[in-house]
């Protein structure tokens, strides 16, 4: 059966392939497939797939337009030798839940879980659609998606990618990664604001249609890596399919026996593929959105109410210092009875406003969600308490989610087997982390830190750290957000 992809703001349908290239409908709407698919395998059959296999027979329901060998291909080049783990997600057992690790990936972020593939995918969908123009992805980050997105498209032919990350909401590896990029096609810079100002700048470049014209002219085109691309979104609902199968194969949970799932969240892209994971058969119980001191979420779950119009928090777990969820409007459209007029209404009240409500039976329709958050005490609490007890490190976005979970046992008493998704490495926050076992680290110095987590977690330090202790800075573009036009356009040389 074909799937269609129809924007959140009105009825404009497109195939998987177009909806990949545009990233983000002309409406300023976000593409959404026409119905959630059925897994058309038993998941006791998908108990005994590789990674790889498993992403076929979840991303082959999506991305119709793809040919069979067009999809093994990009997934075969997206889960490979850059992964340092064969199984690509491996789970670990600690504290009595079980860690989904996604960060295994080039850039020790889950983010590489999709912005592997996403530059293959977007290439073939090109070639597919004969588009001759130069792609130039234009991508805000929190923190993860820009090096992700950056080392995917680094000197992939036929794409320039330009990444706007918030000057001084970033951890120092974070922005050591980005700053150090090769690649003659990739720009990034620093702005003076915060993570919702440059993905609204961001937004505010792909909906003009001016600058369109002028960059069709001279050969480009806009196409996005963030979350906000359905490409993106698709691949993370590989491994939640991926986990249930797997933990189903080990024993560790019954054919039909319920799993839940705790995501710590920003722009809500992970926890929504969740959901999808959940609609397409796999039996999730309860989506549980963690969230850090930036709290609009577990407000938003706990009142019906979204509303940003709030302090922006910079908290150790910059991914997650978001205020407005990109991604939410996804879910927001579906409790809306799929009508984009409705959508449309609560955006723009959104956009202008800075917040909107939505109705009681639209309410009803999230009982599958459960929203709280940990402030920044009980975060480095819980990595302290965890590695105490257990000798296992985990950054400060999944210690977020590990703290919520926490409360949330303790709320509802509620023993169902649960998976926390473990977001990024503990290497990539490092001082963050080290401080919460114990403040004696806070004097030695970043790459000092780095070792001494290795040693004190008997793992060894990631090529992504090791190959940036002495990489030089290429990247060293700062600029205000109503700049972010001409950064653009003089890096295109329009």
């Amino acid at each position: 059966m074909e799937m269609l992809y129809s924007s959140t703001r009105s009825r404009q349908q497109v195939k998987a392939s177009e909806a990949i290239l545009k990233g983000l409908s002309e409406d300023g709407g976000l593409f959404v497939p026409d119905h959630i698919p059925a897994l058309d395998k038993s998941l006791k059959e998908l108990a005994g797939m590789t990674y790889q296999q498993v992403a076929y027979e979840v991303m082959k329901l999506y991305l119709t337009d793809f040919t069979e060998q067009e999809l093994k291909s990009c997934i075969e080049r997206a889960y490979d030798s850059k992964f340092d783990e064969a199984s690509i997600v491996p789970l670990v057992e600690a504290g009595g839940v079980c860690y989904m690790e996604l960060f295994h990936g080039p850039t020790i972020a889950f983010k590489d879980m999709a912005l592997s593939i996403l530059p293959h995918l977007m290439i073939a969908s090109a070639r597919k659609k004969h588009v001759e123009k130069e792609i130039v992805i234009l991508t805000a980050t929190s923190g993860d998606t820009g090096k992700a997105a950056l080392a995917g498209f680094a000197d992939v032919e036929g794409t320039r990618i330009v990444v706007f990350y918030p000057k001084n909401g970033v951890s120092p590896i974070q922005e050591k990664q980005m700053v150090t990029q090769k690649g003659k096609n990739t720009m990034v810079v620093g702005i003076h604001g915060n993570f919702d100002d440059a993905q609204t700048g961001v937004k505010k470049l792909f909906s003009d249609r001016k600058l369109e014209a002028e960059m069709a002219g001279k050969g480009f085109q806009f196409s996005s890596a963030n979350s906000i691309n359905i490409g993106r979104l698709v691949p993370q609902i590989c491994y939640y399919v991926y986990t249930y199968g797997r933990l189903l194969g080990e024993g560790k949970l019954a054919e039909g026996e319920l799993l839940n799932v705790v995501v710590p969240t920003g722009n809500f892209g992970n926890i929504l593929a969740a959901f999808y994971a959940k609609h397409m058969g796999v039996p999730i119980g309860k989506l549980i959105c963690a969230s850090n001191e930036n709290k609009v979420l577990y407000d938003f779950f706990r009142t019906g109410t979204y509303d940003r119009n709030r302090e922006f928090v910079l908290t150790s777990s910059p991914s997650m210092d978001i205020l407005v969820s990109s991604n939410l409007e996804r879910l927001i459209y579906r409790i809306a009875g799929e009508d984009a007029a409705r959508n449309q209404e609560l955006m723009v009240a959104l956009s202008g406003q800075g917040c909107y409500t939505i109705t009681d039976g639209m309410r009803e329709a999230l009982s599958d969600f459960y929203g709280n958050y940990a402030d920044e005490q009980e975060t480095a609490s819980q990595i302290r308490q965890l590695y105490g007890d257990c000798g296992y490190v985990m950054d400060t976005h999944t210690a977020v989610a590990s703290a919520v979970y926490r409360k949330y046992v303790a709320e509802t008493k509620d023993q169902t087997k649960t998976v926390i998704a473990s977001t990024a490495s503990p290497f990539k926050f490092t001082r963050s982390v080290m401080h919460a076992i114990d403040g004696k680290y806070d004097a030695m110095d970043d790459f000092a830190l780095v070792d001494e987590l290795a040693r004190l977690a008997n793992v060894k330090v990631p090529k992504a750290i090791e190959e940036i202790r002495t990489a030089p800075v290429l990247h060293e573009n700062v600029c205000e957000v109503e700049e972010m036009e001409a950064v653009v356009r003089q890096f295109l040389g329009l």
